[in-house]
């Protein structure tokens, strides 16, 4: 899947794919440019061929893994009117995306916005646009007043994200787990 640029084969989605593989594995501090490029076979000047520095290649990784989670959400939410059920189905397909074999999306549940000081604020603003899709289907619950939208949004999703520390697969599938974990937050709310 690599394009042509000037008659040459451009190798930027190797690249990406082999930082985010590493990023994933090492994370952002463990991982070096020069590491990158040889796990490619390529001089570890030609990264600046693409990108300014280390810190835009991780943007890059990280707009594809939110964008990938983005996708895999708004696929499963598509046309479910019930907000309860959507809510399910969101949590579902969140743990579906962190928890799979891509590389991507571990890079966004593994790196925090933090950890890279110089891009903070930019990372901080691809992981916002992902939340935006939990801030509209939990805005559509019905809740007690004194229940706070932000509280149930930033609980249901550092528990997803948790998940990667403590899930094991052959246990719980995604669907199963967001399902308890929504009939608990729904039964405590509707008492």
């Amino acid at each position: 899947m690599s394009k042509k640029t000037g008659g040459q084969v451009s190798r930027l989605p190797q690249i990406l794919d082999k930082a985010a593989e590493l990023f994933a594995a090492n994370g952002y501090r463990g991982t070096s440019t020069r590491e990158i490029m040889g796990a490619l076979n390529m001089p570890s000047g030609s990264l600046y061929y693409h990108f300014s520095s280390k810190e835009d290649l991780l943007a890059e990784v990280y707009k594809v893994g939110v964008q990938h989670v983005i996708d895999v959400v708004d696929r499963a939410i598509v046309g479910e009117a019930d907000p309860w059920v959507r809510l399910e189905k969101a949590c579902a397909a969140h743990l579906q995306a962190i928890l799979e074999d891509n590389s991507y999306a571990q890079v966004i549940s593994k790196i925090m916005p933090e950890d890279v000081p110089s891009d903070t604020e930019r990372l901080t603003e691809l992981r916002d646009a992902y939340e935006m899709i939990f801030v509209k289907v939990i805005q559509d619950l019905t809740l007690p007043s004194d229940i706070s939208r932000k509280s149930l949004r930033l609980l249901l999703l550092g528990a997803l994200n948790w998940s990667r520390i403590w899930y094991r697969s052959g246990q719980d599938s995604p669907a199963a787990i967001a399902a308890e974990f929504v009939q608990i937050v729904r039964g405590n709310l509707q008492r």
